[in-house]
């Protein structure tokens, strides 16, 4: 093995330990009970620091002074880190109480505002310009207004953006944000995530981020943390990452200048003859397709790797910016598509058939068609897996070790019935008018329609949890992508090929969505 290699299998093994693994090293190194005076030294020291983050972050939004100013910033955002998780908590809830806006001025303004008179636009002189100040006094308060409805704590935001390391720093402290909203729905908490995330959508704009291409070349450090933040695939060895970043496949992220060497969210392409049908063909096609053969090109990972930019889309641009620089690069690439996998389906499919053994078949939806109960219930003869085909599909699905995939007669029947029904999921059921899985949402927002689904295309054992081995091909078409994304941003209409209709038996349809 390479140094390179050596140091990026070494920087892997080092990764952060997971919340339960910081937990057990906690306890691990708890003081004994007995010994009370360190405890309480501890404990004193942890309210001392406390108070001084404290007091460095009201500096930071009070002075101006700028020698001073980026001494304050950086002993604010040392001491933060050191702030247990708890304190952290304290801190921000602190932030979002006290530096909020003040609303008694607000108040104020606006009644100044309704006391004046609007002018009726007849009070002109020959030139069109107004003879008094009326319309004066209203861009007066109309600006004192903009000025009184920005918190105090956007101060904090703006200057930490501009310091050196700061923008890193916020999308720390907006994890923890999201940490306590998960915990406890606070008004006030959830305002500063708010304002906080519309920060990060300006800061963080396409104009502002550089399209890089990650090769095996790079630097041992960046190349690490592709290996840890990849979410969806993960990677298994050296080997494995050198393939996805050989001939053949490319990897794209989005690099920000105020965090150099690490992408804030990158993508895996496959060069393809065809669009893939399994994720098999994608991460363990050897040798792969000759470049100058390759038709497609196929996404099938795309990952954040920054906690506090969930629900800021540069994934959206980020597809769009790689298909067009592909397409530019390699004109004999005209599909693109994706292969993704379908996290809720299982999730949805299970809560339907446990709510039927709850509440008996009067009170509930049969999701099963006549026939496909009876084909189930003849499969499953030899087994007592329940009185009817709603409860024999639950037993079957959360079998110990997905003992159906071991049984080619039982995969032959659930094979229609699964497609059927994660059509169904993927088509029709929706979330306040968008569709209610999450990778179909970002999909079909970014303007792809649901091409084809793909049976037992992820038999790992995190693809038959979430999906029962299904995944699902998105099409980015380049001719409709803005008219797609656009009637699903309006309307919430969802775009889908005949293949994937031809699986659900919903009312007669006057007309095929996708020509």
């Amino acid at each position: 093995m390479n140094k390179k290699g050596l140091a990026i299998l070494l920087r892997s093994k080092m990764r952060p330990l997971s919340p339960v693994s910081k937990k057990v090293n906690q306890l691990q190194h708890a003081p004994l009970e007995g010994n009370v005076s360190a405890t309480q030294s501890s404990s004193i020291k942890t309210e001392r620091d406390f108070g001084q983050v404290r007091e460095s972050m009201h500096s930071v939004i009070s002075m101006n002074k700028k020698e001073i100013l980026d001494t304050a910033l950086n002993e604010f955002s040392e001491g933060y880190f050191s702030l247990s998780q708890e304190n952290r908590h304290k801190l921000l809830l602190i932030l979002a109480r006290e530096y909020d806006l003040n609303r008694t001025k607000v108040r104020d303004l606006m009644k100044q505002y309704v006391g004046l008179e609007i002018p009726n636009g007849e009070e002109t002189d020959e030139h069109g310009a107004e003879t008094d100040g009326h319309l004066s006094a209203f861009y007066r308060i109309e600006r004192n207004l903009r000025h009184a409805l920005k918190p105090m704590y956007e101060v904090l935001f703006e200057r930490l953006n501009t310091h050196p390391g700061g923008l890193k720093f916020l999308t720390s402290v907006r994890a923890d944000i999201l940490s306590m909203i998960a915990d406890e729905n606070v008004a006030s908490i959830r305002a500063l995530d708010s304002y906080l995330k519309e920060k990060l959508i300006t800061w963080l704009s396409p104009a502002n981020l550089e399209l890089y291409q990650i090769t095996w070349d790079d630097p041992a450090s960046l190349l690490e943390k592709i290996v840890a933040y990849e979410a969806v695939h993960p990677i298994s060895n050296l080997i494995d990452l050198k393939r996805r970043l050989g001939l053949g496949r490319r990897c794209f992220g989005y690099i920000h200048p105020s965090i150099p060497g690490e992408p804030l969210i990158f993508i895996e392409v496959a060069l393809m003859k065809n669009i893939a049908g399994t994720i098999q063909e994608v991460l363990w096609h050897d040798p792969p397709t000759p470049e100058c053969e390759a038709t497609t090109a196929l996404f099938y990972s795309i990952s954040s790797t920054q906690p506090g930019l969930a629900g800021v889309n540069l994934g959206k641009f980020l597809i769009k910016r790689v298909i067009y620089l592909v397409k530019k690069d390699m004109p004999n690439i005209y599909n693109f598509a994706t292969l993704s996998p379908i996290p809720g389906f299982m999730q949805w499919l299970l809560s339907k058939l446990a709510s039927s053994e709850r509440s008996g078949p009067i009170f509930c939806e049969n999701i099963l068609e006549p026939e496909e109960e009876k084909a189930l219930l003849d499969a499953c003869m030899d087994s007592t897996t329940g009185e009817n085909g709603m409860e024999a599909l639950l037993h079957l699905l959360t079998s110990a070790n997905h003992e159906w995939t071991q049984s080619e007669k039982l995969i032959t029947v659930l094979e229609p019935i699964l497609l059927r029904l994660c059509a169904r999921y993927l088509v029709l059921e929706k979330k306040r008018g968008k569709a209610l899985d999450s990778v179909a949402n970002f999909h079909l927002q970014n303007g792809a329609m649901i091409g084809r689904l793909n049976w037992m295309a992820d038999r790992s054992e995190k693809g038959l949890s979430q999906s029962g081995g299904i995944m699902v091909n998105y099409i980015y078409s380049l001719e409709h992508i803005e008219d797609y994304a656009q009637a699903y941003f309006s309307t919430g209409h969802i775009q889908a090929s005949s293949d994937v209709h031809r699986h659900i038996k919903p009312p007669e349809r006057n007309e095929d969505p996708i020509n």
